[in-house]
């Protein structure tokens, strides 16, 4: 094999951001660690004329979606505000189709699982996407297996990433696959991205996910758990704190924030125990501590349950060097 062939599929108002992603960490590994064997990158567009993005910028197509042919190495399909015209277009998408049994691996950027999903390639499969429209994708294709937490999944030959930016995780994974973490490691380096988060790391952080509760006390509330995570952080120390019964104060965060008080602080303090691992040198021990875990084992299962990692290789993987 003298090149790994990766065609990029685009149409009008996909994300730049999905496509770039994708062919500019293909171009850093190949400068970088001058593989043996080369990606060649081609982005694929209908009629091979130019996908005019979402943004409203154009990029020129390089090769027409219905003359283009395998054997290739990888066929991506981006997403986009256009994602659903573009699952509706039967030619595009029986051209994918076609494409994906000429590839060895096939893969989806955001809302571009629409379209692998209205091409039969993710029926049976379990699959992430952009978690705004996990429901959207789940409802018109119950036989897909869909995840809204991951940064990207693997199900066989078949990769899904989640939104936008994800792009970067899963084509370092790529990279990492088929050249080693070492030249995956040196080209996010480059990027100057974050170092290569697990595919299971959840898509949206509990402090970014949704916004400040509307309830002043909740509100005060949360700002203490997260300031104080080592603190006595249960139900009835915190409803002492508000002045309200445990009870009051489990049916405020419920509505206000969707779960009851102690999965919140689990949950508040596993997030704090991420920080300090990838921007301290405490041992696990101690990150366990400080954060309010009675036990480095108490840590390992909340990390575990929560990001699918242990945390001692959240660290290896994600610490900046």
């Amino acid at each position: 094999m003298a090149e790994r062939l990766m065609a990029v599929v685009g149409y009008e108002a996909a994300e730049l951001l999905d496509i770039a992603c994708v062919t500019t960490t293909l171009a850093m590994a190949n400068g970088i660690g001058r593989p043996a064997v080369p990606y060649r990158v081609a982005l694929v567009s209908p009629g091979g004329g130019p996908v005019v993005c979402g943004t409203g910028l154009a990029l020129g197509g390089q090769e027409s979606l219905e003359r283009f042919t395998g054997p290739l190495d990888t066929l991506i399909v981006s997403g986009g505000t256009g994602f659903e015209r573009a699952a509706e277009d039967t030619r595009l998408v029986g051209h994918v189709r076609r494409l994906a049994r000429e590839s060895r691996r096939v893969a989806s950027v955001c809302t571009g699982a629409g379209v692998l999903a209205a091409a039969g390639l993710l029926d049976g499969r379990r699959a992430t996407t952009h978690w705004r429209f996990a429901d959207r994708l789940a409802a018109r294709h119950p036989r897909v297996e869909v995840d809204a937490s991951p940064i990207y999944v693997r199900d066989g030959h078949v990769y899904t990433a989640a939104g936008i930016t994800s792009a970067l995780d899963l084509t370092l994974a790529l990279v990492e696959e088929d050249h080693g973490p070492e030249l995956a490691r040196q080209v996010s380096r480059d990027l100057v991205t974050y170092l290569q988060r697990p595919g299971n790391q959840a898509q949206m952080s509990l402090f970014t996910a949704a916004p400040p509760p509307r309830d002043g006390l909740v509100r005060e509330l949360v700002g203490h758990i997260s300031a104080h995570p080592d603190h006595d952080l249960g139900t009835a120390a915190l409803a002492a704190r508000a002045g309200v019964t445990p009870r009051h104060l489990t049916r405020l965060f419920t509505e206000q924030l969707g779960m009851a008080p102690g999965r919140y602080v689990r949950r508040a303090r596993t997030e704090a125990a991420a920080q300090l691992l990838v921007s301290t040198a405490l041992p696990v021990a101690g990150v366990a501590a400080r954060c309010g875990f009675g036990s480095a084992e108490s840590l390992r299962l909340a990390f575990t349950e929560r990001f699918g990692v242990a945390p001692s290789h959240y660290r290896a993987t994600q610490r900046r060097p």
